[in-house]
């Protein structure tokens, strides 16, 4: 798969929302990566989560790419930037261990215009101790990632957002063109290299690479990110040969600029804001300059002076000259109930987030470790037998997708763990045996 690496980011206060302040530090507190395009690509099958891993520890490493031999940061916060729980650490191996095997690919002009060709694996090694990430990049490869000469500018905010690998492909693929409007024409076989399906029989057939890659993507891109782009074909007799993209900026880009949206909107103070009768992007822009606490505190503030005629601009003018909120007179008894209630149901949310995300850390673990021992189990038999058991299961795959995700995946293919799974102990009765439920 052809993959754009991250590179420098431009700072910002409202960078990185669901992490707290203190545990980011350096490159961490900026929530843009400008990813270097200048024909470097890398090899291999990377994952959503691989994508958006490269991405976070390149951000990381920039600003010390070609002072330090290797880079650092706290492993769960780094689970946290990624998107997924901060527990799994069996998730996280795995994807360092895949961008380790990954390989990157450069072609372009040295700096006395000679044509430079070089190869090296993504990182060179990654290692987890102490609940400390340690990594390192080839120094070949890090000059390359930290040349700022060809760049395009990644919203990590943005990247966040998308749910497909191939959504996010193609997002990175044609943000560098916003300026231009177009990608310029691709040949088909070196945008199915860019969306990583370069080697599946399946999506040699144009129809299924629209339908299953494609449209997907573009529809997720449009719906996610901040530019807009549409898919155009070009054919010899019958057959598509090119595909390009027509780019445009997403008119909501001044909300992806302050925030994801969804983080803000659920926070008790942006919904206090809405009741007074803020609107929706003064709300989240109050809270991204001055701070959640602080705008919540100057609403204790506002509903400490009894009625107020114009709540909204008393407040605006609360956080402009900074009202000292020792000069609040005692909150009368219906304040102090509100406020208990409202702490009430704070912590209720609070509670059931926390269950919501406990159900889902063990289902996941469950899976990692379900297919940790199907894996173990599979590699144990003579290649005799492994052949046999591959075409008995990939029989029984009704769909293409998903024996095309099984022939690229094997036994830890995600979207076959079902049937995985029921194969298996059917197969190797009590192979579970010891996993909980």
């Amino acid at each position: 798969m052809a993959q754009k690496i991250a590179g420098r980011s431009r700072a910002t206060e409202g960078a990185l929302r669901d992490i707290p302040r203190d545990a980011l530090t350096g490159a961490l507190r900026r929530e843009s990566v400008k990813k270097n395009v200048a024909a470097i690509h890398v090899s291999g099958k990377l994952t959503l989560l691989q994508r958006k891993l490269s991405n976070v520890l390149l951000l990381n490493a920039y600003d010390h790419l070609i002072t330090r031999p290797k880079h650092a940061i706290d492993a769960r916060t780094l689970c946290l930037m990624i998107g997924y729980n901060s527990n799994d650490m069996e998730t996280l191996k795995a994807s360092l261990r895949s961008l380790a095997e990954t390989v990157a690919e450069w072609d372009m002009l040295d700096q006395k215009g000679r044509q430079e060709w070089g190869v090296s694996s993504l990182l060179s090694y990654a290692k987890l101790s102490g609940g400390i990430c340690e990594y390192a990049y080839s120094p070949a490869l890090a000059e390359k990632l930290h040349d700022p000469k060809v760049f395009a500018l990644i919203n990590l905010n943005i990247q966040r957002r998308f749910t497909s690998g191939h959504a996010l492909a193609l997002y990175e693929n044609c943000f560098r063109f916003v300026r231009t409007g177009s990608t310029g024409w691709w040949p088909i076989d070196i945008f199915r290299r860019l969306m990583g399906v370069d080697d599946s029989a399946y999506y040699e057939n144009f129809k299924q690479l629209n339908a299953k890659i494609i449209k997907p993507a573009v529809a997720e891109v449009n719906k996610s990110s901040n530019i807009i782009v549409t898919p155009e074909f070009r054919k010899m007799a019958r057959a598509v040969t090119d595909v390009r993209f027509l780019i445009k900026e997403n008119p909501q880009l001044a909300m992806f600029e302050i925030d994801d949206g969804e983080a803000m909107r659920s926070s008790r103070t942006y919904q206090r804001l809405i009741a007074v009768g803020v609107g929706d992007r003064l709300a989240r822009q109050w809270i991204a300059e001055h701070g959640e606490s602080h705008v919540a505190e100057k609403l204790d503030y506002v509903a400490g002076q009894g009625r107020v005629t114009s709540p909204v601009r008393y407040l605006s003018a609360a956080l402009r000259d900074d009202y000292a909120t020792s000069a609040t007179p005692e909150p009368s008894p219906e304040a102090v109930e509100a406020a208990a209630r409202r702490r009430a149901a704070e912590e209720e949310q609070a509670r059931a987030e926390a269950a919501r995300e406990a159900a889902v850390a063990a289902e996941r673990r469950n899976r990692s470790e379900r297919l940790a021992r199907v894996r173990a189990v599979a590699d144990s038999r003579n290649p005799t037998q492994r052949d046999a058991d591959r075409r008995l299961f990939l029989r029984r795959l009704e769909g293409d997708l998903e024996r095309a995700d099984f022939a690229r995946l094997g036994w830890g293919s995600a979207l076959n763990a079902r049937a995985i799974f029921a194969f298996w102990e059917e197969l190797e009765p009590g192979i579970f045996e010891g996993i909980a439920a």
